[in-house]
């Protein structure tokens, strides 16, 4: 099912950016975890609109509600259903494209291949369906912490337009992410990108940029050859998002300008465990994790909806020009960090629960 994601913890999520709510129901969560709306809300607000100045105004609370799966604040073993309703939401603001496709956006290809779409907002290809991922990751990682102790997820914006971060993935902390409103660790780049995000608003325009995430206390083993290797599944899933146009994992394109002698990660024994010196592969080798840090980009291509005249058509093949209104990031990098961070808790939930299946560790 195309909204449907994940083997053993499965989520599906629903609704549209301007319908009546949205949300998710998780299948496969193991039961007896202490799990609570606030639990979840936390990672919500970390992603909801209008929050700062540089991200859209659209003014929603983005408050959770738990309709199932859950009782006396654990997990059942049974289906966990979540809602979030949509309080602020203003159809009337997209009227102009309801015959109009808006340049390099979904309009015409959910028309192309549905021959019906709903324009308001642009329904289902809005970032507004990735509140249910959110609050499915949130559940994703609790079941992780109880797996692994030691685990965490650390992702940051490491790159906006021309400005590029100068970041240590393997020391960088939660509170260095969250102490500017475009959760770049980098303080000094951090300015840069929020002056470069104010002025493309200013201009009508939008940026893009990139965002990275380290995984850590992840043991080694947690993969499946072949077709669900696991870089393999956490590249579906960030290209899954979004806006999101590209995914590389440890060195990345990189290594195409490296020898086997320069990028091959020599390994040592250190604490009784065998590692590895360096770290190229990103923690992934085989498509089975090595016990390292797990390290990938994304790319984000800049907002497609800009408040700018662009050349486009209509659905009846005549020419025009559209300025959208409405209300939109102009970088969608900053609210884009807690979606990247649920949907690789996510993955590393499922390769965790398919390796207890067959696995006593």
């Amino acid at each position: 099912m195309a909204s449907s994601f994940g083997q053993f913890f499965r989520i599906t999520t629903w609704g549209e950016s301007h319908g009546g709510g949205v949300g998710v129901v998780i299948d496969g969560c193991p039961p007896r975890i202490e799990l609570s709306e606030e639990d979840i809300q936390r990672d919500l607000d970390r992603r909801r609109p209008g929050q700062s100045k540089i991200v859209t105004p659209r003014d929603e609370a983005d408050r959770c509600r738990i309709l199932s799966g859950v009782f006396e604040g654990r997990t059942l073993g049974t289906p966990i259903s979540i809602m979030v309703m949509n309080k602020d939401a203003r159809p009337e603001a997209y009227s102009e494209m309801k015959e109009t496709y808006r340049p390099s956006h979904a309009d015409f290809t959910y028309e192309a291949k549905y021959g019906i779409r709903n324009w308001q907002g642009g329904g289902r290809a809005s970032a507004r369906e990735t509140v249910g991922r959110v609050a499915a990751g949130a559940i994703a990682r609790k079941v992780l912490a109880m797996f692994f102790p030691g685990f965490e997820l650390m992702t940051y914006v490491s790159h906006v337009y021309d400005v590029i971060a100068d970041i240590d993935p393997v020391a960088v902390t939660l509170e260095q992410v969250e102490a500017n409103a475009v959760r770049c660790p980098d303080a000094a780049a951090a300015e840069k990108m929020i002056g470069a995000i104010e002025k493309a608003r200013a201009d009508g325009d939008s940026l893009g940029g990139m965002i990275t995430c380290v995984a850590r206390g992840v043991p080694a083993g947690l993969g499946e050859p072949v077709f669900d290797k696991l870089e393999a599944d956490l590249a579906k899933a960030m290209l899954s998002l979004p806006a999101s146009k590209g995914f590389e994992i440890g060195s990345g394109f990189a290594a195409t300008r490296m020898k086997g002698s320069e990028h091959n990660d020599p390994f040592e024994v250190r604490d009784e465990k065998i590692r590895t010196t360096t770290n190229n592969s990103g923690g992934v080798q085989g498509g089975i994790s090595n016990g390292e840090d797990i390290f990938f980009r994304v790319a984000f291509k800049p907002t497609s909806t800009i408040a700018r005249d662009q050349k486009t058509v209509t659905a009846s093949h005549e020419k025009t020009t559209l300025a959208a209104r409405g209300r939109h990031d102009p970088c969608v990098l900053p609210r884009a960090v807690p979606i990247v961070e649920a949907m690789a808790a996510l993955v590393l939930c499922d390769h965790a629960l398919r390796q207890r299946a067959i696995s006593e560790r």
